[in-house]
């Protein structure tokens, strides 16, 4: 028997699509993953080595439940280099994960049922079901192919209502990999509308500049990890910055429900900032080298994205002249071509017809890809 709550949770159509596709290797099928939003490399090794000597050196029990002070500062120093802002390590609250964070930042600010948290449509399929499950409303904002599929700062002055209790943003963005003008950014930062910036994938950012929610206001919620830029998605390593005023209702929050983080996780995150990766920055070229391929491999097929992307490691692709059911389409290519991709509807009903393709592969798996596409359209 399912309660109302875990009946309201949609499904995440990636993970039927991945399951699918590991039931066809099992079975002896040749699958190229392009699905899934995971680094396809190995965590640095000086990463690693640092949650191995802390390990090792007994850090096996609770830290405090905020994070390490150590982690803290660093997370604070760190936002002053990249972002120039000020944030004090009292306002930075270390999680497992960044879904951690979304989930207490969210109790935080919805008080009732009927709430509502604005959300761009497309968006990232767990920003929804995590509303929902804490009684709020997700008020779904459609988007344009032409503005990165980002919300504008009229769209959400025009969806503001007096149920309004925050707006997600997301740049660089999942699915469309586009980044947010900061001329917008800005704007919606100064509406009053508490905001919370998921800007997990800041640091994977090609030709552009990615901008913090910080540095326009110190209200906002940001949130923010090293699964990605750092390839620690098993890690489970997030980290929020919250306002002074809900600074405590969030300690609180994690308090009771997560205990405190991993302490040599922690240490492997101290690392990370701390450190000098050269393995990052050649991360990030070979990124930018298979953004560019696929982007010309599939223009030549006829998927054309609409918007180049500059960020994350995604391509959005309307597909609606092949089959306007992503979901059927999807499946139909893992099924006969062997390759995995994410259906656009699980990002929305803006993005039906569409395909999100992950280019979080290595050139050659990309290029199997890319072959077995043309040979499934032809």
């Amino acid at each position: 028997m399912m309660n109302r709550k875990s009946a309201e949770i949609t499904p995440f159509l990636v993970m039927d699509v991945l399951e699918r596709a590991m039931e066809l290797e099992e079975k002896g099928k040749s699958i190229v993953h392009m699905e899934i939003g995971e680094p396809d490399f190995d965590t640095p090794p000086a990463i690693v080595e640092a949650a191995v000597s802390s390990l090792r050196g007994g850090e096996t029990h609770y830290t405090d439940s905020r994070g390490l002070p150590e982690l803290r500062k660093e997370i604070s120093r760190y936002s002053a280099k990249k972002y120039g802002v000020d944030i004090s390590p009292d306002r930075i609250f270390v999680t497992m994960g960044v879904s951690c964070a979304l989930l207490a930042v969210l109790s935080t600010l919805i008080e009732q049922p009927g709430d509502e948290i604005i959300i761009s449509d497309p968006y990232y399929p767990c920003y929804p079901n995590f509303i929902r499950h804490l009684g709020g409303v997700p008020r779904l904002i459609r988007t344009r192919a032409e503005d990165g599929f980002h919300l504008k700062p009229e769209q959400l002055e025009k969806a503001r209502t007096g149920r309004t209790r925050g707006v997600i943003i997301n740049s660089p963005s999942n699915p469309a990999g586009t980044v947010m003008p900061p001329g917008d950014l800005e704007a919606i930062c100064t509406t009053g509308i508490p905001v919370i910036s998921d800007e997990i994938y800041h640091g994977l950012v090609y030709g552009e500049q990615e901008h913090s929610a910080l540095e326009f206001t110190d209200k906002a919620f940001v949130l923010n990890g090293f699964s990605k830029l750092f390839a620690m998605t098993g890690w489970r390593l997030g980290y929020a910055a919250t306002p002074s005023k809900a600074a405590r209702e969030t300690h609180i929050i994690l308090q009771n429900l997560f205990i405190s983080p991993n302490p040599f996780v922690q240490r492997g995150g101290i690392e990370a900032l701390s450190g000098n990766h050269p393995e990052i920055e050649e991360m990030k070229k070979r990124y930018d080298s298979r953004r560019k391929f696929m982007l010309e491999e599939l223009s030549e097929m006829g998927l054309e994205s609409e918007v180049e992307p500059r960020g994350a490691f995604y391509i959005f692709v309307n597909a609606g002249h092949i089959d306007k059911d992503s979901y059927r389409l999807a499946f139909d290519i893992l099924e006969n071509a062997g390759v995995a991709l994410a259906p656009g509807i699980d990002f929305g009903d803006r993005g039906e017809g569409y395909l999100r393709i992950s280019y979080a592969n290595s050139m050659d798996n990309l290029r199997e890809g890319a072959r077995r596409l043309k040979a499934y359209l032809q």
